[in-house]
């Protein structure tokens, strides 16, 4: 270790509901990051299931996020361990965790806007020993933005190209893209652009007992439903402008089936192509809406390995170069965690996390709660 005090650790746990990221980042202030070793943690099937059931109404709720709050920190403060232990680094030597924590109900609009994060950061510090930041998400929307996404300034730190505009896309339960113009002067953008995996990942749970389709194989088996993706397209949050932001409380199975009351009568394997055409053709619309000048379409995230999902992005985009971020200097797995990481240590510094340009707050703050270890 050549400074062991530029040591932070990330972790994220994303809208997949798949597992816990956990990254261990070298973050010198005037150099790129540096991604030092990565872990990843899966979720115990009852705690994913308990806060699936979470991100939607029911009875008894209160009870359940409590305990769910309590189970989801202590796995948290697990992955920390792990992580630790596996790379034999001393706890003493980082100066802080960033964690997103498990998101369960998003609301920017209304009346009361907030978003809902679990895995309780008391629970990580004290388990650590580790200074812990989270609660990222609502300090800017005290300031009248969105609350997300909070990547781009992270994005923009890492990939923003001095001559080529480039687009980031990441492909988790849903997807988000980070609009980079090459001039510098020009505001960075950023928003939800809608369902990622979240879909096709229920959809292939409930069929085949499986969390995921391998390479998109699955939905390369099937046919997409015209009417169906019409039906779905028709959703007044993909013609919302930005800044906007989404969760799997708005795009689940239920809502799919509002949208076509008939879904289970067509044959499984052509809804999973609908859905991921769904994902890919709201991407294209987004992209071709919001930066039509894109030079280069970045990946990361999950969603990167869903071969048929990138095939049908490329498809879409012919005159738009498709790649993984793993060839621009940093992992497309683990992309998020870096960045909140690196949104720790902004709040340890004293500096804004957010853009306002991308959350539509009304000025950029200082992100997180600070926990002491």
């Amino acid at each position: 270790m050549r400074n062991s005090g530029d040591l932070f650790i990330g972790l994220m746990s994303g809208s997949s509901l798949d597992g816990i990221d956990a990254v261990l980042v070298r973050l010198p202030e005037t150099e790129p990051p540096e991604l030092l070793a990565c872990h990843r943690r899966p979720l115990p099937a009852d705690l994913r299931q308990a806060m699936d059931a979470l991100t939607r109404p029911g009875e008894n709720e209160l009870a359940r996020l409590a305990a769910a709050d309590v189970r989801m920190g202590r796995e948290l403060a697990a992955a920390v361990r792990e992580l630790l232990a596996q790379n034999d680094i001393d706890a003493a030597t980082v100066q802080a965790i960033g964690s997103h924590g498990q998101t369960l109900r998003h609301w920017p609009g209304g009346e009361t806007p907030t978003s809902l994060q679990i895995g309780d950061p008391n629970l990580i510090a004290e388990r650590t020993g580790i200074t812990t930041v989270a609660d990222f998400r609502r300090r800017d929307m005290a300031a009248g933005g969105q609350g997300a996404p909070l990547v781009p300034a992270f994005h923009a730190a890492v990939f923003r190209h001095p001559v080529e505009s480039r687009a980031i896309l990441n492909l988790g339960g849903i997807a988000n893209l980070t609009l980079l113009p090459a001039d510098p002067a020009a505001p960075v953008q950023g928003f939800d652009s809608g369902p990622g995996n979240a879909l096709m990942d229920a959809w292939i749970a409930r069929h085949q007992n499986r969390p995921h389709d391998a390479e998109g194989r699955w939905a390369a088996s099937g046919r997409v439903h015209a009417d169906l993706l019409a039906a779905l397209l028709a959703d007044p949050y993909f013609g919302a402008p930005p800044p906007k932001s989404t969760g799997r409380d708005h795009f689940h199975l239920d809502w799919a089936a509002r949208q076509w009351p008939k879904l289970d009568a067509l044959p499984p394997a052509d809804v999973m192509a609908t859905f991921l055409e769904l994902t890919a053709v709201s991407i294209r619309d987004a992209l071709l809406a919001h930066a039509p000048d894109a030079g280069r379409l970045l990946i990361c995230g999950g969603g990167v390995h869903n071969a048929r999902l990138l095939q049908r992005l490329q498809a879409l985009l012919p005159d738009l170069p498709v790649e993984s971020t793993a060839r621009h200097g940093l992992a497309p797995d683990w992309v998020e965690a870096v960045a909140f990481a690196w949104l720790a240590r902004q709040a340890l510094a004293g500096r804004p996390g957010n853009l306002p340009s991308v959350t539509g707050a009304g000025r950029a703050v200082i992100l997180g709660t600070i926990h002491p270890a």
